[in-house]
């Protein structure tokens, strides 16, 4: 007998610059290709989806200072780059048979669906795999953020978030290769650190309503799915 899911409904947060490959700005199509394979591979487990894309493949509110402009104009940009990126990865997924539904937490006219709970839950029930975007249409709040107020609204068990490392660190991997890590954290124990895993305020939104959180690489072929199917890979924080 096959492995049964440990989740049926599950959020997946996607930074931007996983969809930008080593390049690290815009989109690469090898990158986006390997994705859209991950995740339709996914739907054969018949579990839920749902899934919030940054915008860090362009801007971030917070290199506001960087690019010399105002922190809310920054954001909005970064709003609309997630809007971009959710597209491209809807069409990447409807080009392998799964049926996407991309809705986002700003007004766009004709090009996106807005945010709508009761139609979020819809879509999700009938299988499709729903890829929210425009953060949560206000500046000055992260798509990490955005991640765990989605998560939370639509009864989702747990947060699978993809990151370029293996996992959460006491500091810095790259530039501490000293660093140790984290097999399993307390959501306390994050914020008393001040890792960044996500911003205070997912962190703070998750850590209340007990919603837990797994960090991994992304460039671990088949990692979402073992997580899905209840091993144990990256970093549990609870």
């Amino acid at each position: 007998m096959s492995k049964q899911p440990a989740y049926k409904r599950i959020l997946i947060k996607l930074s931007g610059e996983v969809m930008a490959g080593e390049g690290g700005v815009g989109i690469e199509p090898a990158a986006l290709e390997e994705l859209a394979e991950e995740l339709a591979d996914l739907k054969t487990l018949e579990v839920e989806i749902a899934v919030v894309v940054g915008g860090g493949n362009l801007i971030r509110g917070t290199q506001a200072d960087r690019y010399n402009i105002d922190r809310v104009t920054a954001d909005y940009v970064g709003m609309l780059t997630t809007i971009i990126n959710g597209l491209a990865l809807g069409d990447a997924l409807e080009k392998k048979g799964v049926a996407t539904s991309v809705q986002s937490a700003v007004s766009v006219g004709e090009f996106v669906s807005p945010y709508v709970r009761s139609d979020t839950l819809r879509d999700l029930r009938v299988g499709k795999v729903v890829i929210f975007v425009g953060g949560t249409g206000n500046p000055f709040f992260s798509t990490d953020t955005t991640a765990a107020l989605r998560a939370l609204e639509i009864g989702a068990e747990i947060i699978i978030k993809a990151t370029k490392v293996d996992g959460v660190y006491d500091a810095d991997p790259v530039t501490h290769p000293g660093a140790v890590k984290f097999d399993t954290i307390s959501y306390a124990e994050v914020l008393q650190r001040r890792l960044q895993v996500m911003d205070a305020t997912a962190i703070t939104l998750c850590m209340e309503h007990r919603l837990p959180l797994v960090v991994f690489d992304i460039g671990a072929k088949g990692a979402m799915r073992r997580i899905i199917l209840g091993e144990k890979k990256g970093t549990l924080i609870h």
